[in-house]
């Protein structure tokens, strides 16, 4: 296997500790670090702050590092605090009418919960849909069965969609059981019927490239696949959803915002129609330097050659368990998903039926061999991101063969 396009002394490692779980934090690398301590100074003596040169140019050249990830333009980027944040723009910006209803897969993280079932009071519905045969949720997450090699999850949404449907809301890679969802299918059929899909993207952006065609809005985070730290992301909105959006209203949002030669107070503007207008106001520079030298990274790796290389680690660990006594069978449920293109960067290997304790001795074995993975809802999840080697897979392997 070649060596991963992510060079591993770019990121402050400890040959100790794997970390096999960017699906809760990613690593930030030294870059990003250094970008930080660099700035941080500007903070306690603002007389070296500068407008254009900061203030101005770092978001936008934060923009321009996420819109190369995204293959699309940089004035369809907004930045956003969280996932959360960009998905409660769309949330309350929309135009929404008495009797909507948005639609989802069943099981979704509560980032792309709540900001929808907060609009119930406007009269919007929130609807769930299970995926495959004996899925579950909340409650009866830990009964769930797994998603089988042959869900078809896409036939189940859009079967369910209605006349009332206005968003298809759903994560592209999906944070307990791993599957990924095929996004140019639901997106042309969700256009054929007037729908608009909005998606998390959290759990598959830095390692995978997402295809946007007939999304309307893409949110996400930058401190898992993005190897950012927490606090900043950024929203992407298609241009003519964009403009069904209520502005946020922030001073930022509005054309001559940072034109001072202008008085402020001037509010006979119009309203932005680029990715400003809906953002929540100044951003966090500090955030800035350090998600735009992270994006940077991964664009000097190319995301195609991430995704390759995750992918021929999943293969090589699915290969190791494929006659694990205790892991065998859940090896070959991921290999079916994996040879059908199903799984983000997340394996997720499913209890069969042994239950919250097995899986967490299991978990608390992995991190006395100083293997750091995680469990959701009844899975136990591998992440590999472009900085893993093949020796790390042999690590996992051995751990969970062990």
């Amino acid at each position: 296997m070649l060596r991963p396009p992510l060079d591993p002394s770019l990121f402050d490692l400890d040959s100790n500790r794997l970390w096999v779980m960017h699906c809760s934090e990613g690593p930030v690398p030294k870059a990003s670090l250094e970008a930080v301590h660099a700035f941080l100074p500007k903070e306690s003596r603002p007389w070296s702050l500068r407008w254009a040169e900061d203030f101005l140019a770092i978001p936008e050249s934060t923009k321009r590092e996420a819109a190369k990830l995204l293959g699309t333009r940089p004035e369809d980027i907004s930045l956003t605090a969280t996932t959360s944040s960009g998905l409660q723009v769309v949330a309350q910006g929309f135009p929404w009418q008495e009797g909507d209803e948005v639609l989802a897969p069943l099981g979704e993280f509560p980032s792309n919960v709540w900001p929808w079932k907060s609009l119930a009071s406007r009269g919007v519905s929130f609807r769930e849909v299970p995926l495959w045969e004996g899925h579950q949720s909340g409650v009866g997450a830990w009964t769930s069965s797994p998603p089988p090699p042959d869900a078809d999850a896409e036939t189940r949404l859009l079967d369910s969609l209605t006349d009332r449907t206005k968003i298809l809301a759903l994560s592209w890679v999906r944070f307990q059981d791993g599957l990924k969802l095929d996004l140019p299918w639901l997106g042309s059929a969700c256009r054929e019927r007037g729908v608009h899909l909005v998606v998390d993207g959290i759990q598959g952006l830095g390692t995978h490239t997402p295809d946007l065609a007939g999304v309307s809005a893409f949110a996400t985070g930058g401190h898992k696949g993005l190897l950012a730290p927490q606090g900043l992301g950024f929203l992407w909105t298609e241009a003519t959803f964009r403009s069904m959006l209520a502005p946020v209203g922030t001073w930022l949002s509005v054309e001559d915002g940072t034109d001072f030669t202008r008085p402020s107070t001037d509010f006979h503007r119009h309203w932005l129609a680029d990715g400003r207008r809906l953002e929540p106001g100044s951003p966090s520079l500090l955030g800035c330097v350090a998600l735009n030298a992270s994006l940077a990274c991964l664009n000097g790796a190319e995301a195609g050659a991430i995704e390759t290389h995750v992918r021929g680690l999943q293969d090589a660990l699915l290969a190791d368990l494929a006659t694990d006594p205790t892991w065998g069978a859940e090896a070959a449920r991921l290999r079916g998903l994996w040879e059908e293109d199903r799984l983000g960067p997340i394996l997720s290997f499913h209890h069969q039926g042994h239950g919250p304790d097995f899986l967490n001795g299991q978990l608390q074995a992995g991190f006395n061999q100083g293997v750091y993975a995680s469990v959701r809802e009844g899975y136990l999840r591998v992440a590999f991101h472009g900085l893993h080697t093949p020796s790390d897979a042999a690590r996992v392997a051995a751990w969970l063969g062990g």
